[in-house]
């Protein structure tokens, strides 16, 4: 047990707030390793470092920038459309029993299809250009939105809308002061998955409808030429950009629900 205790003191002695960079550099010291003592001459193992200069080529070269902005500019395209889209359905669906009785059966069996059996369809109609891989994308935000919405909406508390009966609230008063609050955290939920499945459906188009520029286009390139330099480089972008997603959204979302500890430090 004694032996154990060891790396576990060490990391209790690392900041708190540089733990989270202990296993990447564990990755990184096993990784620079394996290259520079196994030996290996195989093209697909390539060391840190060779991944560092490719990384500030494409940089220096504007690649990076080119390849980035046209992924970020279908998936935000892609995220606008199926969000909205998705806010409205899922709102219809929450708020009226009879459009879920009437949508709500067609819309849980498309659900169940996988999206990239779409890709086939959306190519025949829109080609293989952006407008296939946008509407991909704004299929992939589509689905967590209204979900989440539906959900939101028919778990706010039936004692609210009584509460609201009582003041006599309008349909606007009531869907402003009493519904949006209670159903923002699910709503926020499904903003949160739309996005992160957006930037994964944008990979998805780009690397299935191989045309343009994008991030996934640039992983094709490494793996076609056997650039395993460039295909590293590359996981390590997506990973980026999408843990900068994920981190813009959880603050926006602490700072838009703030008061929901607030309230709750009255009680």
């Amino acid at each position: 047990m004694s032996s154990l205790n060891v790396p576990l003191n060490v990391f209790q002695r690392v900041p708190q707030r540089l733990r989270g960079w202990v296993l990447p550099a564990l990755i990184l010291t096993v990784w620079w390793a394996a290259v520079e003592w196994g030996g290996s001459t195989s093209p697909l193992l390539v060391s840190p470092l060779a991944v560092w200069q490719r990384g500030v080529g494409q940089v220096a070269s504007g690649e990076l920038w080119v390849a980035l902005s046209a992924s970020l500019w279908r998936m935000g395209w892609g995220f606008v459309i199926g969000s909205s889209v998705g806010l409205a359905v899922g709102a219809l669906l929450g708020w009226s029993r009879w459009a879920e009785r009437l949508v709500g059966p067609t819309f849980h069996t498309l659900k169940q299809i996988s999206l990239f059996a779409w890709i086939p369809m959306l190519s025949m109609w829109f080609g293989l250009g952006d407008a296939a891989k946008i509407a991909f994308v704004a299929m992939a935000a589509f689905f967590p939105v209204v979900l989440n919405t539906f959900e939101g909406l028919r778990s706010v508390p039936r004692e609210y809308l009584e509460v609201a009966r009582v003041y006599e609230f309008s349909v606007w008063q009531t869907l402003r002061r009493v519904v949006a609050p209670a159903a923002a955290p699910s709503l926020f939920t499904g903003i949160q998955l739309s996005l992160i499945y957006t930037w994964l459906a944008t990979l998805g188009a780009e690397y299935l409808l191989a045309s343009g520029k994008g991030i996934g286009n640039t992983l094709i390139d490494g793996r076609e030429h056997f650039w395993m330099d460039l295909v590293l480089f590359g996981v390590v972008v997506v990973g980026l950009v999408g843990f900068v997603l994920n981190w813009v959204l959880t603050v926006l979302e602490k700072r838009l629900l703030a008061w929901r500890d607030r309230t709750g430090a009255r009680y």
